[in-house]
């Protein structure tokens, strides 16, 4: 483990005063680590607490209750059992259950075949109000952060506006149940997330970590109620790893304490699904030339990076 490095936490009440060097720590961290900590992000902690107790809630559940939310069309809503999906290159299942929130799109969006409508439980009966509402927060936060990007790698402010427009972002809730003192010790694979960024609430327990360019692990210890954020793949190929997709996994605490069962809450941001993921001009250079010279899109490269993880 490296101990001579830590992932610097950022304070997003910061942006509106100060721009400019906002964007320049938040992109400096995400080229450095692919990773950012971000402080004083705005979403109401009182309903991120009803989160966490609804999430919770679910979970505690009967597994035959929870299976019949079993989730379909590439599990992106409802429930998905423990043990089915699989890091990418991996040869053991990831320890986890969770459950998807997508977005809600009116009657005839173009986007309809293939993003389908949520799923939502009976029980707890607020689940439903409570993740309609923290969804909505995920997105605004999730757009400060994407225009900081956009002006450190020299775009305009507004961007990625369009490019994320009715995205096919997802809200997973995730629940790693208590396993034994001799269970493996990774509850999550080594891997990178497919999409554009990831906005992560939870990770203040021990256990996510990063795999620094020193190939050291370095533990992520975020402020209590701070957003842990990370590079996706999509961002890194539109970057053309100017801004790297980090490899990450989530480690079980030490034996004695592997009875507790672990949640958290990732927000994974995603552009539209006809975006056509194209190079940035900007990032291609004599030292680093054009890695994709071949275009896809957001929808096909999401497809094709399900069905290497299981869940397709």
């Amino acid at each position: 483990m490296s101990n001579m490095l830590s992932v610097p936490p950022l304070s997003l009440a910061t942006q509106s005063t100060d721009f400019t060097d906002f964007a320049a720590a938040f992109g400096g961290s995400f080229q450095r680590f692919g990773f950012a900590v971000v402080a004083d992000h705005g979403i109401d902690a009182a309903l991120i607490d009803r989160a966490w107790v609804a999430t919770k809630s679910f979970f505690a559940q009967s597994v035959p209750d929870k299976m019949a939310y079993r989730a379909g069309k590439g599990g992106q809503r409802g429930y998905i059992p423990f043990g089915i999906e699989i890091a990418k290159g991996a040869t053991e299942n990831d320890l986890k259950e969770f459950w998807h929130i997508g977005r809600d799109l009116p009657p005839g969006h173009k986007f309809a075949d293939h993003m389908p409508q949520n799923i939502w439980p009976a029980h707890p009966p607020e689940f439903r109000d409570i993740f309609i509402e923290l969804y909505a927060e995920f997105d605004k936060v999730g757009a400060k952060l994407l225009s900081a990007i956009a002006v450190y790698l020299g775009l305009d402010k507004e961007w990625f506006v369009e490019p994320v427009r009715d995205g096919n972002s997802v809200l997973r809730l995730l629940h790693y149940p208590p396993v034994s003192p001799q269970a493996p010790g990774v509850r999550a694979g080594a891997h990178e997330d497919i999409n554009l960024i990831t906005l992560l609430l939870g990770a203040e327990e021990a256990g996510l970590q990063l795999l620094d360019r020193d190939g050291n692990w370095l533990a992520i210890d975020p402020p209590r109620g701070a957003l842990v954020v990370n590079v996706g793949d999509m961002l890194q190929r539109l970057t053309n790893h100017v801004l790297p997709s980090t490899t990450h996994r989530v480690v079980n605490p030490e034996p004695g304490r592997r009875g507790s069962a672990r949640y958290s809450m990732p927000y994974f941001l995603h552009l539209a699904s006809d975006f056509p993921i194209v190079t940035l001009p900007g990032c291609v250079s004599t030292a680093n030339p054009d890695r994709y010279p071949r275009s896809i899109t957001a929808d096909a490269y999401l497809r094709e990076r399900l069905r290497e993880i299981g869940l397709l």
